[in-house]
């Protein structure tokens, strides 16, 4: 028991308490709901513990809760192991938590369907933002652990039944702290690319601890807002994850996706055979058909004597070009000869003509004196013969 024998400051008491506290509590176990949860943007985390009777606050530092494989939520039971600290310049206790996890499967399925429910009433799940999944994909974008079977299992379905895609690996962690993110900045990676047809996220089987990073809050929304579609694979086909209900397509597992994601090239194979087969049929009876109906024309009255049907379309011919070349010779004589009595007709009213045999043309201020009464004497007049003009001046 404490005894003072002296006056002690406010902080030299709270000093003591703090030693005393700390010393007493150095390694404790606790149980209790998390309430007013806070993750700060420095990484460290805030949140009250509490049970019926009393609420303590926590605090748990970056470097600590990095190993926590599930984001806490408030109303989730949760075990939490540490020491009490004191914070002297508000005079509180606080426990400082060293490590954390649910108080038991039915507290992470507590939390499970709590945020199922919650991005369900945003519609992330909704049908009408599904995208189709593209029949005969160039490259295929992978997210899983490079060191994991799953992994292997799907590049050997690949190779087995469509060898010419080509698998683009985005490695990450599945599990445990940091596979959230790890998950997260993967499908951001293969999003950058311009040329990934689809991504398939795959893990093999696990609790559902081991398959909890999948149900992290941050890893659908990222699979949500991905513009490239993604198949799920996550664990066994009893195996459901959050990610399952908002991916494009939720295959049973991670070799499943795979299947899913490539076509079979035996069907192509086959494909290819069975047209290659139908076209050789539908060319030959093509020509076949041709064929007769070449023949069946040949025999035909019109190919019988095609020879005299030329001749009378070429006497036809020559009959229409002969009564073309006698019209057209009448119609040329006829031309001409009225061009020759126009010729003659002109010639003979030709004024040169007139006045070659002797007449003279008088005109008075530039206009012809064709009547006696017209000439007025006196006034310059100008005399017009064959050979040229005379001017009388008055």
């Amino acid at each position: 028991m404490f005894e003072q024998t002296e006056i002690l400051t406010v902080s030299e008491l709270t000093r003591q308490i703090k030693l005393t506290l700390e010393e007493e509590f150095l390694q404790i176990t606790v149980q209790g709901e998390i309430s007013n949860f806070k993750p700060h943007v420095s990484g460290h985390w805030y949140f009250n513990l509490k049970d019926s009777g009393a609420v303590i606050s926590c605090t748990m530092w970056k470097g600590n809760n990095s190993s926590v494989f599930f984001t806490p939520q408030d109303g989730i039971k949760i075990t939490v192991t540490g020491r009490i600290t004191v914070y002297p310049p508000r005079g509180n206790y606080q426990f400082d938590v060293r490590s954390m996890k649910p108080a038991g499967i039915g507290e992470l399925q507590s939390a499970f369907e709590i945020l199922k429910q919650k991005l369900s009433n945003e519609g992330l799940f909704n049908e009408e933002f599904k995208k189709p999944i593209p029949s005969l994909p160039c490259r295929i974008g992978i997210v899983t652990a490079i060191d994991g079977a799953a992994f292997r299992d799907m590049i050997s379905i690949a190779r087995r039944r469509f060898p010419l895609v080509e698998l683009v690996i985005a490695p990450s962690k599945v599990q445990g702290s940091g596979a959230a993110e790890n998950i997260v900045e993967s499908i951001k990676t293969l999003n950058r690319k311009k040329d990934i047809d689809v991504i398939i996220i795959g893990r093999g089987g696990g609790s559902i601890e081991d398959l909890w990073a999948f149900n992290e809050e941050i890893v659908v929304r990222s699979i949500f807002e991905s513009k490239i579609p993604i198949i799920s694979g996550i664990g066994h086909e009893i195996d459901f994850t959050i990610s399952d209900f908002v991916a494009d397509l939720r295959a049973a597992t991670p070799s499943a996706a795979m299947e899913i994601a490539t076509p079979d090239k035996a069907d192509y194979f086959a494909f290819i055979n069975d047209f290659l087969y139908n076209s050789g049929q539908n060319i030959t009876n093509l020509f076949d058909n041709k064929k007769n109906r070449i023949l069946d024309s040949i025999g035909s009255y019109g190919f019988k004597m095609p020879l005299d049907l030329l001749r009378r379309k070429s006497q036809q011919v020559d009959g229409i070009v002969y009564k073309m070349s006698v019209n057209f010779d009448k119609q040329f004589l006829m031309l001409k000869n009225k061009l020759s009595l126009l010729s003659k007709s002109l010639e003979s009213h030709d004024v040169k003509k007139t006045l070659e045999k002797g007449f003279v043309l008088v005109k008075q201020d530039s206009k012809f004196i064709t009547r006696s009464s017209k000439f007025i004497s006196g006034k310059e007049t100008q005399l017009e013969f064959f050979d040229g003009e005379v001017n009388l001046n008055s």
